[in-house]
């Protein structure tokens, strides 16, 4: 079983049943994990992926359940040693918490952000390698 860290937007996409995220979340053979702080960003942005979502209120808020409750979150306090570290090898600021995970985890991430692709301490699969991983039965 393969332990993926999911990033803001791979759980923005997920909440779309009807989107090719979602199903891979569903379907492959993985462990998901995130930062517990993705909660905060999520509900900053939730109006948009409610409306992204195309689904009622109420079926948004069943999803949005659903979703938490197959992955695993974790305290900043479990992963913090590996920030400073995260912070050299990275662009952007706001992807530490993904790295930082995933260096205390040995976990992959998977995000579509082309400068978490940047740094070398960990693998990033963006969504058409997991469908590629996908169809070759190989998660």
């Amino acid at each position: 079983m393969k332990l993926l860290i999911l990033d803001n937007n791979s759980l923005f996409s997920i909440m779309n049943p009807k989107f090719i995220s979602a199903y891979l979340f569903a379907s492959m053979k993985a462990e998901f994990i995130a930062p517990e702080d993705i909660k905060v960003e999520f509900n900053k942005h939730i109006e948009g992926c409610l409306l992204k979502s195309r689904l009622s209120g109420q079926e948004f808020e069943m999803r949005q359940k659903e979703v938490e409750e197959s992955i695993k979150f974790f305290k900043i306090q479990e992963y913090k040693q590996f920030f400073k570290k995260a912070l050299e090898e990275i662009y952007d600021p706001n992807d530490a918490p993904y790295l930082a995970l995933a260096l205390s985890t040995n976990a992959s991430i998977w995000s579509n952000d082309p400068h978490l692709r940047e740094q070398s301490l960990v693998k990033v699969y963006s969504t058409m390698d997991l469908v590629e991983m996908f169809l070759k039965r190989e998660i």
